[in-house]
């Protein structure tokens, strides 16, 4: 666990960062009548920031070339 935790670091904090930001960003600015389907929902906004973070942050990952992978 601790070994699968430690190659994801960089994934798994994105995701908290960015999902902390996203409840922020619904707690100050969400849409507040509900007509905005992302931003009126505080789960929804929370879950869309972990999405984006993980995404995000999977961009700077290093990747293993097939040759090195082989070695």
């Amino acid at each position: 666990m601790k070994k699968i935790i430690l190659k994801n670091i960089l994934t798994i904090t994105g995701a908290v960062v960015v999902a902390i930001a996203g409840f922020f960003y619904w707690k100050f600015i969400g849409c507040s009548n509900g007509a905005c389907y992302m931003q009126s929902n505080p789960v929804r906004m929370t879950l869309y920031g972990a999405l984006m973070g993980v995404l995000i942050l999977n961009m700077f990952k290093p990747t293993i070339n097939q040759q090195q992978h082989e070695k």
